[in-house]
């Protein structure tokens, strides 16, 4: 087989190219910081990088989702507290009233001033809103929940006239689970077709000055109201439990996500800059084979 100078050439030049190649693309994954720049640079591990990426961007909004939860759940937990424990104070101020015999009218009429201010003052905690939104306000387009004047529900969701059924609020924390972030005013309250919570007190205030002896039915009423509120505390703190857990669930996938990305795209520093050097050697022991195998002639200094 004869072997021409052209063709001594051509596969120098070849070889010379393919070592160019090697080295343009080490130092693209030294300046970039990763190892595939475009698809062709590894297919498998392209597929691999763009599944963790859509896997960590699902991660990242159910984070969001579990951060809105949580906000929603704190504001109907916090404005439950509030109003239980003014509710508890109402109910002393109840006792308080049934001493009938030993109460003058002006402390009768102090008492029904006292809980007429905590009603509007359980009314405003009711409306207690997050993002523009009323915590008890069910799934209605509206900005409040009850009326502060009338004390009627406003919202949707958990009243029997008219009917309207509840429509849960979820937030879904991960693929296979999703929670309930809300709880309607008839839920925690009661149904105001058969007398809900403002309704009781509104009830107490004007009682404790027009009949006292109503008041001892009125006090079974706002116990019972009371351990519906102590119900829907104790729910809120399930869901909050639950919530919490999917937050630290969800933190241990993303880092577990991320690290994954990093392992197929980010390079290896001290080996790609180790398989540099050894290129770059390759490449200029390539250059002198290359010219001695190449020798110049007359012919071409003439061209």
């Amino acid at each position: 087989m004869r072997i021409t100078q052209r063709a001594l050439a051509v596969t120098a030049l070849q070889g010379l190219n393919r070592n160019q190649e090697a080295i343009a693309k080490l130092q693209a994954q030294l300046t970039s910081g990763k190892t595939i720049n475009k698809p062709s640079d590894d297919p498998t591990g392209t597929n691999a990088a763009m599944q963790t990426r859509q896997e960590l961007a699902g991660a990242a909004q159910y984070a969001r989702n579990i951060n809105d939860g949580i906000g929603l759940l704190d504001a109907t937990d916090s404005a439950l507290q509030n109003m239980i424990k003014q509710v508890q104070n109402v109910r002393a101020l109840t006792v308080k009233g049934l001493n009938a015999g030993t109460l003058s009218d002006a402390s009768a009429t102090a008492i029904s001033t006292e809980v007429s201010g905590i009603r509007g003052s359980l009314l405003g905690l009711a409306n207690s809103t997050v993002q523009g939104k009323p915590v008890f306000g069910g799934v209605t387009s509206g900005s409040i929940a009850y009326d502060a004047a009338t004390g009627g529900y406003q919202g949707f969701g958990g009243t029997s006239v008219p009917p309207m059924p509840v429509i849960p609020v979820n937030r879904q924390v991960s693929d296979a689970d999703a929670i309930r972030v809300d709880l309607t005013g008839p839920e925690a309250f009661g149904d105001p077709a058969t007398g809900d919570l403002f309704a009781i007190v509104q009830a107490i205030a004007t009682d404790v000055v027009a009949d006292p002896a109503a008041l001892a039915g009125h006090l079974e009423d706002l116990d019972v109201a009371l351990n519906r509120m102590l119900a829907a505390v104790a729910d809120i703190g399930t869901r909050t439990n639950r919530i919490e857990t999917a937050q630290q669930v969800n933190k241990d996938l993303q880092l577990s996500l991320t690290s994954r990305s990093s392992v197929i795209e980010n390079v290896d520093l001290p080996k790609t800059i180790m398989n540099l050097q050894m290129q770059q050697v390759g490449y200029e022991a390539a250059l002198g084979a290359t010219a001695k195998a190449i020798q110049p002639t007359l012919l071409d200094f003439l061209r």
